[in-house]
C-alpha cells in the first residue's frame, strides 16, 4: 500500500471517495485518510501538520506517523515539503525532488530503536530511488518542471526561521534547500523499511539571501497557489507506482520485526 504525506498546503487530496480513519499507536493516535482511486487502489493521505496546521515542526508525532502507517500495510510513502531556498539559483515556485538531507535538529525522538541493544540504519541513499524515478517520470508526462538534479535537505529544528549567518553555513556545507520536518520522518520510514521519497517546493529564498525576511504567510500563499500541482503529481506517480514499488536498492531495516 502507497501513502501520501501532505506537508505545509497539502492538507487533502481532491476526490471524494474517501473514509477517515484513527489508529491507536505506542507513540499516540494518528489520523488518516483511505482514498480510493478510480483504478480500484486504495491510497492514504495523512496530513503531516493536522487538521489547520495546528502541529508546529518540533512537536510533530513522527513516529506515530510512521508506525500507524507501517500497521495500515503501507510499504512506500510520497512526501511534500515547502522549503526556502540556500540560492537564489533556486527560485520561488521551483519543485525539486530530494536526493539527500543533513540534520540539524535537537530535541526530536529520531528513532524506534530505543534498545535494549544498538542498531544502525543504513542512510548512504535516504530517498528511495525507485519513487524518485516515478516521480520524474509522472512530472515529465504531466508537462510538470522540476529542477535539474535531486536537492539537499537541511532541516533544522524551527519553529523560528533560521539567521543569515546559517544560511550561509549550510550553503557552504552543500545544502540547497532548507525546512523543519523531514527528519526524523524519512529517517523512521527507513527504519521500518517502507520506501520513502519527498518532493520539495521552494516557496521563498532563506534569510539574508536577496535582504526580505522569510515569512509563514509568504509560505502559505505560495503553497495555496502550488498545492494543486503538487497534488495532481503525487497522484499520478501513486498511480504509475500501483500497490508496491520494486526497489532492491533500499536496504532493508535490522532488528525491526
Amino acid at each position: 500500500m502507497l501513502a501520501i504525506i501532505g506537508g505545509t498546503g497539502v492538507y487533502q487530496l481532491p476526490g471524494a471517495d474517501a473514509e477517515e480513519r484513527e489508529l491507536e499507536t505506542p507513540y499516540g493516535k494518528l489520523g488518516v485518510t483511505v482514498r480510493h482511486l478510480p483504478s480500484g487502489m486504495d491510497l492514504i493521505f495523512a496530513a503531516r501538520h493536522g487538521t489547520g496546521h495546528a502541529v508546529p515542526p518540533h512537536r510533530l508525532p513522527s513516529r506515530a506517523l510512521i508506525w500507524g502507517l507501517r500497521e495500515m500495510g503501507v510499504t512506500s510513502i510520497l512526501s511534500t515539503s515547502a522549503v526556502g531556498a540556500l540560492t537564489s539559483d533556486i527560485p520561488p515556485g521551483t519543485l525539486a525532488l530530494l536526493g539527500d538531507f543533513m540534520d540539524f535538529t535537537k530535541s526530536r525522538p529520531t528513532t524506534f530503536y530505543d534498545g535494549p541493544g544498538v542498531t544502525h540504519a543504513d542512510v548512504t541513499e535516504p530517498y528511495c530511488p525507485t519513487l524518485r524515478v516515478a516521480l520524474r517520470t509522472a512530472a515529465g508526462r504531466l508537462g510538470i518542471p522540476l529542477y535539474d538534479r535531486d536537492v539537499v535537505y537541511v532541516c533544522t529544528e524551527g519553529p523560528r526561521f533560521e539567521t543569515p549567518s546559517e544560511i550561509r553555513a549550510y550553503r557552504m556545507l552543500g545544502g540547497d534547500v532548507v525546512g523543519m520536518t523531514q527528519v526524523p520522518e524519512a529517517v523512521l520510514a527507513r527504519e521500518l523499511g517502507i520506501h520513502y521519497a519527498g518532493v520539495a517546493l521552494v516557496t521563498n529564498l532563506a534569510a539574508g539571501i536577496d535582504g526580505s525576511r522569510p515569512s509563514h504567510g509568504e509560505v502559505l500563499d505560495l503553497m495555496a497557489r502550488n498545492g494543486k500541482i503538487v497534488s495532481r503529481l503525487l497522484l499520478q506517480a501513486a498511480e504509475d507506482i500501483g500497490e508496491n514499488a520494486l526497489c532492491e536498492r533500499c536496504p532493508k531495516p535490522e532488528g525491526m520485526s
